[in-house]
């Protein structure tokens, strides 16, 4: 979580999906979970948001399997450079996941695909509480 938001603001997550109907999905139910939600289809339009919005932003969720520069494992390289305070979840196969994830992140794979919701949740919350227990 971003140290300067005051606490009492829903976490921000920025879902990036190219699937319009998947992304459209999870984003409605992170809503309804209480979580402000940006929305970007590819890793290029991620980060011209993030550009603007990198200070709200605690939480992107990408999928780990889209391909190119700032695609899956890309983007998540060049968020945990140029933006290491917002956490990252990876979503895709477990096992293609796991194959990378250990340039990545010390924490392992993120989470499967098709998404689960409440997984998404669960795991947000994780990492916020991990945050708030590492100040």
């Amino acid at each position: 979580m971003n140290d300067n938001r005051p606490s009492e603001l829903p976490p921000v997550v920025l879902v990036v999906e190219s699937d319009i109907l998947v992304r459209h999905v999870i984003a409605e139910y992170l809503r309804t979970c209480g979580y402000e939600v940006l929305e970007a289809a590819t890793g290029a339009e991620a980060e011209i948001i993030l550009e603007v919005e990198a200070e709200r932003v605690e939480v992107v969720l990408a999928d780990a399997s889209a391909t190119g520069d700032r695609e899956g494992f890309g983007l998540s390289q060049w968020l945990r450079e140029a933006h290491p305070k917002i956490d990252v979840i990876l979503a895709g196969s477990t096992a293609m996941a796991a194959a990378h994830a250990t340039n990545l992140c010390e924490d392992g794979p993120g989470v499967d695909k098709p998404y689960q919701p409440q997984q998404i949740v669960n795991r947000i919350k994780w990492l916020k509480s991990r945050r708030d227990k590492a100040r």
